[in-house]
């Protein structure tokens, strides 16, 4: 039976980890990174991923004055913003759900689902229309199950749904907004099609803009995959287009897939249980654009992976008045020390949230107010503040008395003190006067103050080679965030360790062996990472979604308030085939391969928390010459 993996057709990826395994009996030719390659008759490849290679975007709606819009090809660095609609398709079993979505410990990884019914569990019940969060795939006792969570009251309630859950499960509605990378990488579900709508467009982008003019519509997102597997002897990744013309053989059953090189990446690392570890392993693909020593991540280095864990970080951005700003993560044991720099204040609300009962907010106005009530002090430039707190007056507001939220400050004179009011809604500026002069380690400035702070190196950390940061001129510590990261060392230095972020670097290794020898106390050498505007976005706006947002600043008491529209919810969250000729013979091309029915089984060295697929196939027809373009490695993980 001829089947196809062409985007329209159902996907092949049935399990949360791909792993097929396949035969050539008659060789094709191909070209890769500008070479020709070829399949020998009778050559096994073990597939061990999809990746999606381009989107093809199709217009939902009409638009006038337009001709019928063809579908086009969106560029992966494409500088728009989407919003998710949600499938209105339901999902049938939790088994579906993990198939299909992407899991996983990102912050992009945790889905929302509801039921449509009340779902009775030993100790617990789902309501209906309850809103589910998927947070991770795991094995308990001997069975695959979904970790999940509800919120009630602003309380977390963690449940396990088997992958054999019944019901009809739906998509919640997502009001986050997702560029197009994330989008890809996470939001794009197997076997079905992607409907979004743009929201924003960079008019800084260089190419042309593929939308018509003044676009904010929906569209369609249809993903092109590319294969990605693993040869026989042979350590590279291979990747062949979906549309190579031959015909292939499932053997699996008949095939020993040990022989294949077990592929691991950062992301497949992190998935593994913490009893797994530590394991010695080879790298075969190194990433790009890492921090750490080239000579600890190269092609062939074997390296000891020695835990999983959750790490403190420090979210800082350079203070300049000009663009782009850089943009970094801090660890907690950074050794250079710190002084405190001016912050400035664009209102009187922020002079509320800044204020601290260790010592008074001290500021200069940089801006002038007029106020309309007797009751509330004007301000000029120059004019000095201390701040104490917040509190209500009664003001006169077209003849009628309004209550109105106010900043008790004290005006400082020349030689005296004079009592202020400054209403939190005025827009003014100020800038804050520094008369502590310590020098603070940065565990210290996040104890003693309250998030964002301005600093500036004033000591060096003496124990890296280059600190990055003593050459900035200011930076603005904005949160403390909790990332991912896996331990690593040289495999003939155990003892002295390097941190790896899971979601920022991409790798892929092959499990050697477990590590049994003691190595000892760990040197743990972590640095300061250097991260780009994208990461930065996307860091600011899933850890503030996991808080409550942040209270709006009170309005002039004669304006009345107004409902957020959706576009200012999204503005505040920006501070996701011929048949065989062969009788009796079961035949595919390569392209089938989405139509497989899923197998089962467990990847030698490591178990639990992941399905595995394993299907070989042997070649059976060449059918003519096909290129690949150049992609970067990313092995599928959901």
């Amino acid at each position: 039976m001829a089947l196809s993996l062409q985007p329209s057709g159902q996907c092949l990826i049935t399990e949360n980890r791909l792993c097929f395994n396949f035969s050539f009996l008659l060789g094709s030719i191909y070209e890769m990174f500008g070479n020709e390659c070829c399949f020998s008759t009778g050559e096994v490849i073990k597939i061990t991923g999809l990746k999606i290679k381009k989107i093809i975007a199709e217009i939902c709606e009409q638009i006038e004055g337009c001709e019928s819009l063809q579908p086009f090809e969106l560029p992966m660095n494409f500088p728009g913003l989407f919003k998710i609609m949600a499938d209105k398709t339901p999902y049938l079993t939790m088994e579906e759900i993990t198939r299909t979505i992407h899991i996983g410990p990102s912050r992009l990884g945790h889905p929302c689902f509801y039921h449509q019914k009340d779902i009775k569990l030993e100790n617990f019940i789902i309501e209906q229309g309850e809103q589910i969060m998927l947070n991770s795939v795991e094995e308990i006792d001997g069975e695959i199950m979904v970790s999940c969570t509800v919120v009630r009251n602003h309380q977390n309630h963690s449940f396990n749904l088997p992958l054999s859950q019944e019901g009809e499960f739906y998509e919640c509605e997502d009001e986050r907004i997702y560029t197009l990378k994330e989008i890809v990488e996470w939001k794009i579900p197997k076997n079905r099609t992607r409907t979004v709508k743009l929201t924003d467009f960079s008019n800084k982008w260089d190419s042309t803009n593929p939308f018509p003019k003044d676009f904010y519509g929906t569209l369609i997102l249809k993903p092109v995959y590319e294969i990605q597997g693993v040869m026989k002897f042979r350590k590279d990744i291979v990747r062949i287009l979906p549309s190579l013309d031959v015909e292939v053989k499932d053997i699996t059953d008949s095939y020993d897939a040990n022989w294949f090189l077990q592929l691991l990446s950062t992301e497949d690392l992190f998935e593994m249980t913490s009893k797994e570890f530590p394991i010695v392993t080879e790298v075969i693909e190194a990433p790009q654009g890492s921090h750490l020593p080239q000579s600890i991540l190269q092609p062939g280095k074997t390296i000891v992976i020695h835990k999983k864990y959750q790490a403190s970080r420090i979210l800082a951005s350079e203070i300049r008045s000009n663009f782009p700003k850089r943009h970094f993560l801090i660890p907690t044991s950074y050794k250079g020390k710190f002084k405190r720099r001016p912050r400035e204040f664009p209102t009187a609300y922020d002079l509320e949230i800044a204020k601290s009962e260790k010592e008074p907010l001290h500021v200069v106005a940089t801006k002038a107010f007029h106020s309309p009530h007797n009751k509330l002090s004007s301000v000029s430039v120059g004019d000095q503040f201390l701040v104490h707190h917040s509190e209500t007056t009664e003001v006169l507001c077209e003849g009628i008395k309004k209550v109105v939220n106010v900043l008790a400050c004290e005006k400082i004179l020349k030689k005296s003190y004079e009592a202020a009011l400054l209403p939190l809604y005025m827009e003014g500026g100020f800038v804050e006067v520094i008369h502590d002069k310590k020098q603070y380690p940065i565990s210290e400035l996040c104890k003693q103050f309250r998030l964002p702070f301005n600093v500036k190196v004033s000591v060096r950390d003496l124990s890296i080679e280059e600190d990055v940061l003593a050459a900035t001129p200011g930076l603005q510590l904005e949160e403390d965030i909790t990332d991912s990261y896996l331990l690593i060392s040289d495999f003939a230095n155990p003892t002295e360790c390097w941190e790896i972020p899971v979601g920022r670097l991409s790798m892929t290794v092959q499990l050697v062996s477990n590590f049994s020898r003691d190595a000892g106390p760990f040197l743990v050498r972590t640095l300061v990472e250097e991260i780009t505007e994208e990461q930065y976005y996307m860091m600011r706006r899933y850890e503030s979604s996991a808080s409550h947002p942040p209270p709006r600043p009170p309005k002039h008491p004669s304006v009345e308030e107004t409902k957020l529209t959706l576009l200012t919810l999204a503005e505040e969250r920006k501070v996701d085939l011929p048949k065989s000729p062969k009788a009796g013979v079961q035949c595919y091309d390569l392209g089938s391969l989405q139509h497989l029915p899923p197998r089962s089984s467990q990847v030698a060295g490591i178990t639990g928390t992941c399905h595995h697929v394993q299907v070989i196939f042997v070649i059976l027809v060449e059918m003519g010459f096909h290129h690949l373009g150049q992609a970067g490695l990313e092995l599928l993980t959901l």
